[in-house]
């Protein structure tokens, strides 16, 4: 068991999601976040990210849970989520010879003292039966949080190790809205010689809504673009 989930289930629990005592998770809040919905996000150029949940409602205070309250141990629980939602699972063989991450920025992670992408890999791993390590490097970009949509278009880069055999990667991350932090992570270890990569992430933030007041200023007749 990677170290931090297993400091963090000696410390007594809270909900991730509701902040009640007595588990990572709450049976209420699971209840929840059964009924939310996937999302598919394009990711070119190296294909789609596949999400479990939408974030919005208890998902996103249990994913924000994990990623600011140091709510560690709902790692298990959500990843655990990822996998049943996603159909991961295989029972013949392990879909993926490998399992990493998208990984935040260094600022990010010394601020909370993990990263939380790596925690939900490796609860995925533990999930799967397969190892989980690290290949891929930021190589330049600020951490995602905190930006708009638009800005978020253009994601941070990353350098991946060099494949020494033809392997099958899953990538997790934590939440996507554009795709791109992922997309550019999938091509850099496409580019690297690894065989096939598999994007996932926990959840996506749901599309931007505009305002019936807006809808009824467009002038009949004129399309927007998607």
């Amino acid at each position: 068991m990677d170290a931090s989930l297993a400091i963090s289930s000696l410390i007594p629990h809270r909900c991730a999601g509701c902040r009640e005592r007595g588990s990572p998770l709450c049976d209420v809040c699971r209840f929840a976040i059964a009924s939310s919905p996937s999302v598919i996000v394009p990711a070119s150029p190296a294909g789609v990210v596949t999400t479990a949940l939408t974030f919005d409602g208890v998902a996103r205070s249990a994913i924000l849970g994990l990623k600011y309250r140091n709510g560690r141990a709902a790692a298990r629980v959500l990843a655990g989520v990822l996998v049943r939602r996603l159909g991961l699972a295989s029972v013949n063989r392990p879909p993926f010879d490998l399992v990493t991450w998208a990984p935040t920025s260094r600022r990010r992670s010394a601020e909370r003292g993990y990263d939380q992408a790596e925690l939900l890999a490796r609860a995925v791993a533990a999930h799967l039966g397969v190892p989980c390590r690290r290949l891929l490097y930021r190589t330049h970009g600020d951490a995602q949080t905190g930006r708009g949509r638009d800005e978020r278009l253009t994601g941070p880069g990353f350098r991946a190790r060099p494949a020494r055999i033809p392997i099958r990667v899953l990538v997790v991350d934590d939440v996507v809205t554009t795709g791109a932090t992922l997309g550019a992570a999938g091509q850099a270890l496409l580019d690297a010689g690894i065989a096939e990569v598999r994007l996932v992430a926990l959840a996506a933030t749901p599309a931007p809504r505009r305002s019936h007041a807006k809808a009824r200023e467009r002038p009949p007749g004129r399309l927007e673009s998607a």
